[in-house]
């Protein structure tokens, strides 16, 4: 699966990929892929739209853990133009 990932592959041949993969898993009867299997299934188009231009939001992922620690460490702030002035000033 990580190499799948990792190769250069347009969003039709990563498909292709992944199907193949689904079946060896299936065949293997590994009943703890199963969910994995159903994930990707479910999810399939938004996963494979990753191929188009190998974005990710990592970015965006990271930056709402830092507010989320950064509000959990001032809690009770009364002050939200404040805590707003100094998360900008943190993550900017």
């Amino acid at each position: 699966l990580t190499d799948i990932y990792n190769a250069r592959s347009i969003k039709n041949v990563a498909r292709l990929k992944l199907a193949r993969w689904f079946n060896e898993v299936e065949k293997l009867g590994a009943d703890n892929f199963y969910t994995v299997i159903d994930t990707f299934k479910t999810h399939y188009d938004t996963i494979l739209n990753f191929f188009v231009n190998r974005a990710t939001n990592a970015n965006a992922e990271s930056f709402n853990a830092k507010v989320k620690a950064f509000r959990a460490q001032f809690r009770g702030v009364t002050d939200i133009p404040f805590f707003l002035y100094r998360l900008m000033k943190l993550c900017a």
